[in-house]
């Protein structure tokens, strides 16, 4: 980067599959939207699978955006390939190269040498290592052979809270001073763009009953199935229906057996993926958002019904006591500790809203844009 002269960024986000990877996809494009807003200085360029321009029309205004060859839509072989034949020509020159996914190519021109561009590095978890049989052989052998030799070749590593930190740098030795915290942002949406609470409580079939939200994918860690015992023992209201938001994992199976063995299929809405403004719509109508989670490196959508005045019920597994802080209930994952809580929520609810809307404000777009901007920074710097 020469002095005086704007920092120039690429950003590889070809291993995005727009609607498959979770929380990641939506928590890097409100940071790149963050970015924009705070360092207008930054000129970033971004590599996408195709229908990613489609999926994040936010970007598409605000950053020249390349579309990757449409292999890299269906396969990771095909994307691995891309990252290290396509993307030097797809990102130009640039000051640094913001590989999101976890990893970086395995050969790539846009390796520092010389003159050439810095690197920042974005480790969402290191679930794999926790988890390892949540993950496929060929997945857990690739991140196993990938991520460590990463995380120590980048420049930058950039992560989403300390949990992380600590483990990444545990785990991998890289020193501390390489590694920034880039938390997710959350900004609360204008109440007056939420639906008609009687109209998402007809179309989603939840007539006057009391709703729990959970918003995740059916993944093993996610504990849908912890959920569906505790309406099955401690939660028996018919009252009370549990939604659940978000696209079929691999625990999918186990989850739909769990509903069939323990017969409460009638009180677990279904509704998968959903348009944002009506996920917003459930949770703030809902008594409570709970998420008994196992492992997050982070875990958004705890702050993302914060923001709407919603009580969290969590786990207090991996990075969630640390976002939630005191403004939920943070429970160990027991079915006893679980079984009272709306009970508490009830009490306690008042002062949980209060509690929330202070500790979302203080993880806005605005602040993550801004932490991502001083990791390119230090980068540059090296």
């Amino acid at each position: 980067m020469r002095p005086g002269t704007a920092l120039t960024a690429g950003v590889n986000l070809l291993w995005f599959r727009p609607g498959e990877v979770g929380g990641s996809e939506e928590y890097l494009a409100r940071q790149l939207v963050g970015l924009a807003t705070v360092a207008p200085e930054i000129v970033a360029r971004l590599a996408v699978a195709p229908g990613y321009r489609e999926a994040h029309p936010e970007l598409v205004e605000r950053f020249s955006v390349v579309v990757g060859p449409r292999a890299t839509r269906r396969s990771r072989s095909a994307r691995i390939l891309a990252e290290s034949r396509s993307l030097p020509a797809m990102l130009g020159d640039v000051d640094v190269v913001h590989h999101a996914g976890g990893t970086m190519p395995v050969r790539s021109p846009l390796a520092r040498r010389g003159d050439g561009p810095a690197s920042v590095l974005t480790i969402h978890d290191l679930q794999y290592l926790r988890f390892p049989d949540y993950f496929s052989a060929t997945r857990r052998t690739y991140l196993r052979l990938r991520m460590p030799s990463s995380a120590r070749s980048a420049d930058v590593v950039a992560v989403p809270s300390d949990y992380v930190l600590g483990t990444v740098s545990d785990a991998f030795g890289v020193d501390r001073s390489r590694i920034v915290v880039v938390p997710h942002g959350v900004d609360a949406p204008d109440p007056a763009t939420l639906p008609d609470p009687d109209d998402l409580r007809s179309r989603y079939g939840l007539g006057e009953r009391r709703a729990l939200v959970f918003p995740a994918m059916t993944h093993p860690h996610k504990g849908h199935r912890f959920l569906v015992e505790l309406l099955a023992t401690s939660w028996k209201d018919d009252d009370l229906v549990l939604v659940l938001l978000g696209g079929r994992g691999e625990a999918e199976a186990d989850l739909q057996q769990a509903v069939a063995d323990r017969g409460v299929g009638a009180r677990v809405i279904r509704p998968g993926r959903v348009p944002a403004a009506d996920r917003d719509g459930l949770i703030a109508l809902a008594e409570a958002l709970v998420f008994p989670s196992r492992y997050e490196g982070f875990g958004a959508p705890i702050l993302e019904a914060m923001a709407l005045g919603t009580p969290v019920v969590t786990s207090d597994q991996a990075a969630l006591p640390e976002v939630a802080g005191d403004a939920a209930l943070v429970l160990p994952l027991d079915a006893d500790a679980w079984g009272d809580a709306l009970a508490k929520v009830a009490t306690r609810r008042a002062e949980l809203i209060r509690r929330g809307r202070a500790r979302a404000a203080m993880f806005t777009t605005e602040g993550s844009g801004a932490a991502l901007a001083a990791a390119y920074r230090q980068a540059a710097r090296r």
